[in-house]
């Protein structure tokens, strides 16, 4: 035996007798060694399976989005809605459709928000509560007010709510005409 010998092991099965490239050591002698492995890479794409995604719309809503999404807001009648004394988070985001998190920064960011708290720190709302975030939701999502601008509005201006809850129900009762009409 001699310095220059190779010693080769076979992890797997035999390959193919095709596949096998032959090396030699010495004159005369010729072993069987496994074919050096393909590189590995990315496997071309097939233009079949590539699923094409629409580009996410970034920044704030448009008008039209915006007022679409409003009117998915739903929050009970009054009397309705003051049948129960409190409101979990959970059912405060659903009838908002927000985050819960977007209704804790808000709670911090404006102080006529103010929910109850239990020991555990779950946060409870009363009626007027929701009113209130109806009347925030409103500034922010619908008329495009930044926080601090609803700050100052909430701050500046008088009887705020009563003026909101006025054009509320002129907005029903535009919405009721608008259904008469559409039934002649």
């Amino acid at each position: 035996m001699g310095g220059n010998q190779q010693i080769l092991f076979h992890f797997s099965e035999e390959p193919p007798a095709d596949k096998v490239d032959k090396l030699v050591d010495s004159p005369g002698s010729t072993e069987d060694v496994l074919p050096m492995p393909k590189k590995r890479g990315r496997k071309p794409k097939d233009p079949t399976l590539v699923i094409k995604k629409e580009p996410g719309k970034r920044g704030r809503k448009s008008l039209k989005e915006a007022a679409a999404a409003a009117d998915l807001v739903t929050i009970p009648e009054d009397e309705i809605l003051f049948r129960k004394q409190y409101y979990t988070m959970g059912e405060v985001a659903e009838m908002f459709q927000i985050n819960h998190s977007l209704i804790r920064l808000w709670e911090s960011q404006f102080p006529i928000l103010q929910p109850k708290k239990n020991k555990k720190g779950d946060r409870y709302f009363r009626p007027s509560d929701i009113k209130n975030l109806y009347l925030i939701h409103n500034l922010i999502r619908l008329k495009k007010y930044t926080i601090e601008g609803a700050k100052a509005y909430l701050k500046n201006a008088t009887n705020a709510g009563a003026k909101f809850e006025v054009i509320q129900s002129l907005q029903k009762i535009r919405n009721f005409l608008l259904e008469i009409q559409a039934n002649l």
